[in-house]
């Protein structure tokens, strides 16, 4: 029975319905979670929090990303909780926005890192969408980068704190963020179009932190480059 042609055409077919359901899913959630992060940033913003409220609910989204979405993503609530993180990582972006945009050029900045994340990321998606090439075999080269680049900014944090600051390598860090989540977003959107991840909340949060991470990483260079 499993070797009749009609039968694996059947299968798949209906393995090509849920792989497109899962990304028509995903890309649905991206676009709203986004638009959420928008507004509770614009909010924070406009409350004018400060970088130690930001910190605190980038922990408290942390949280609910690691202990809580692993049990919930199979059923509705997790969906709240998807909303919750990208809500909570949107307003602790306010801070971050409010000091770049008080600089002189401070606009043009942030447009710049807009501009630039959603070409990085319409660009790779969309080469990925088009070609169906397969990125699997990236995650090991992927995962042995974010873990160097994590170690690397424990330790500037760290020497920050101790009052030695080393711009050159904070550039470096960031340009580095922007070619690993450059990487990820080839990765993620693979993985969804091969059936490596079924699940498109998952998928989203995915999508959602490379495009956070490139977005910010922009940011830090551009006012960097720009700043008098």
């Amino acid at each position: 029975m499993r070797d009749n042609p009609v039968f694996a055409n059947s299968q798949s077919a209906d393995s090509a319905l849920a792989t497109n359901k899962v990304l028509r899913n995903t890309y649905m959630m991206l676009s709203m979670t986004l638009l959420v992060s928008a507004i509770t940033a614009g909010l924070s913003m406009a409350m004018n929090l400060g970088f130690g409220a930001g910190m605190v609910m980038m922990i408290a989204a942390i949280v609910l990303i690691w202990f809580v979405l692993p049990r919930t993503a199979n059923t509705t609530k997790g969906v709240y909780v998807v909303f919750a993180f990208t809500a909570l990582m949107g307003a602790a972006l306010g801070p971050t926005l409010n000091h770049y945009l008080a600089m002189a050029n401070g606009g043009n900045i942030v447009m710049q890192a807009l501009g630039g994340t959603a070409l990085v990321f319409f660009t790779l998606s969309g080469y990925v969408l088009t070609t169906r090439k397969d990125f699997s075999f990236m995650g090991g080269f992927l995962m042995t980068g974010l873990v160097v680049l994590v170690l690397v900014a424990l330790v500037l944090m760290v020497g920050g704190m101790m009052g030695y600051h080393v711009p050159a390598a904070q550039l470096a860090l960031s340009a580095g963020i922007v070619l690993l989540m450059s990487g990820f977003i080839l990765f993620d959107t693979s993985r969804i179009i091969h059936g490596g991840e079924t699940n498109y909340l998952m998928a989203t949060v995915a999508l959602y932190l490379d495009i956070y991470n490139l977005f910010t990483s922009l940011l830090h260079l551009l006012g960097a480059m720009g700043d008098d």
